[in-house]
């Protein structure tokens, strides 16, 4: 577990998440003790730390692939998913299509039905017209059928003969009266399928216009789908495009890593070589000179450890293995980080001579310091990610003396100090000293 500094105010995680869980905890639990409210601020801590670790451990070409990706693989789903919804409209205005096709068809049908049915009405009243012509040329040429009958009561002397002639004029009176009946009937029908004819023609223009403006709905959603299909096929391109250079920087994030792994035992070899050489000197002279150093030195960050804390910060990251979630592999995270603003400055956790200042492609630029020869081991300590350096090689500095500054080069994405402890060579946890 992270330690802070035992003689400065604890300093809160900044992060977000950390102050919504703890509030969330404590809601959750108001009667817990104070030991499993600590457990559980441990526990959140522990995974917004894990969470910077493994951004710490991305290189930024990997964090924008990787993001690249997200982001196709989001847009691909919202596409995919509008794609699927067109279509679905374009079948059910394809199918209302065909209905409303089918109920223009038989409108159509009433409609010739119905002009039939008028031509015929239409014909009908003509016939009755012809035949009341006919009866008016008759009556005009010989005469009102009704003063006929009259006169034949006047002149007839025979009435055998008479009301035989009564009865033919009675027969045309009749007659006439028929067809006129036959007329008046033929016209209301007429009438009728007049106002039926015009009707079937408003109900085709209705259907016209319905299918019309359908199938206008229709071509824009086909037009739609096209577009979608197209704009899918161009996002599986770039889901494709984007999972590529993901490998690609991934790949080249894992020589990354090789070549820190191959940096750090180079580093522990000339460590290791020092230490050996500085066995002879006694351990407790050194100690001693340690102490006078540290009670005369202003600019010394305190904490319980024989190191001091290089900066005055927070921990976002502790030393460990752990099984990384872009590279899918375990590795040594060798050191610790601590969150600082860039330009941060960076304090010596111990006195001792520089043997190494310069940039590596991993680590960034660091500093390296051969503190001695101290418990029994020859200790030495990193300073990585700088972004300005204040020692050279061979200089002696002193406990708390300034060396360089916070910064984000190297196998980095963001400001932080990653913070090494050798010892006789070997990468060990800075806790174990701090």
């Amino acid at each position: 577990m992270a330690r802070f500094f035992p003689r400065v105010p604890r300093r809160r995680v900044t992060a977000a998440l950390a102050a919504s869980s703890l509030l969330l905890s404590f809601a959750a639990v108001p009667l817990a003790s104070a030991d499993d409210l600590r457990d559980r601020k441990d526990r959140v801590t522990g995974d917004i730390n894990e969470t910077l670790s493994d951004l710490d451990q991305s290189s930024a070409q990997l964090v924008a692939a990787n993001n690249a990706l997200m982001v196709a693989r989001s847009r691909l789903a919202a596409a995919e998913q509008q794609l699927a919804k067109t279509r679905g409209e374009l079948a059910a205005a394809e199918a209302l299509d065909r209905q409303m096709q089918a109920a223009l068809d038989k409108a159509v049908l009433r409609l010739e039905e119905a002009r039939v049915e008028l031509d015929e009405g239409q014909a009908q009243v003509g016939e009755q017209e012809d035949v009341l012509g006919q009866l008016a040329v008759q009556n005009y040429q010989s005469g009102d059928p009704s003063l006929l009958g009259l006169s034949m009561v006047l002149t007839s002397q025979d009435p055998a003969e008479l009301t035989g002639q009564l009865n033919s004029v009675q027969n045309v009176l009749d007659k006439e009266a028929v067809t006129l009946d036959k007329l008046a009937a033929a016209e209301v029908l007429l009438t009728v399928k007049e106002e039926e004819f015009e009707a079937a023609k408003d109900e085709v223009a209705e259907q016209r216009a319905a299918a019309a403006e359908n199938l206008e709905k229709k071509q824009a959603l086909e037009a739609q789908a096209e577009d979608a299909e197209e704009r899918v096929a161009d996002l599986v391109e770039m889901r494709s495009t984007a999972h590529d250079l993901a490998v690609e920087a991934r790949e080249a994030d894992l020589d990354r890593l090789r070549g820190l792994q191959q940096e750090r035992d180079r580093i522990a070899e000339m460590l290791r070589q020092r230490a050996e050489a500085a066995r002879i000197r006694a351990a407790e002279a050194a100690a001693a000179a340690a102490a006078a150093e540290a009670a005369t030195d202003p600019g010394r960050i305190n904490s319980d450890g024989f190191l001091d804390y290089p900066v005055d910060s927070y921990i976002t990251s502790s030393y460990g293995i752990r099984f990384h979630p872009v590279y899918h592999q375990w590795a040594l995270h060798d050191g610790t980080d601590f969150g600082a603003a860039c330009g941060t400055p960076i304090r010596a956790a111990a006195a001792g001579r520089v043997i190494a200042v310069y940039y590596n492609e991993g680590y960034g630029n660091r500093v390296i310091i051969d503190n001695g020869f101290h418990r029994g081991v020859g200790l030495g300590t990193a300073y990585n990610h700088l972004s300005a350096y204040s020692t050279s090689v061979g200089e002696r500095v002193q406990r708390g003396e300034i060396i360089g500054y916070v910064g984000t080069t190297g196998y980095s994405t963001g400001c932080h100090l990653h913070f090494m402890v050798f010892e006789n060579g070997a990468a060990v946890n800075p806790m174990h000293w701090l």
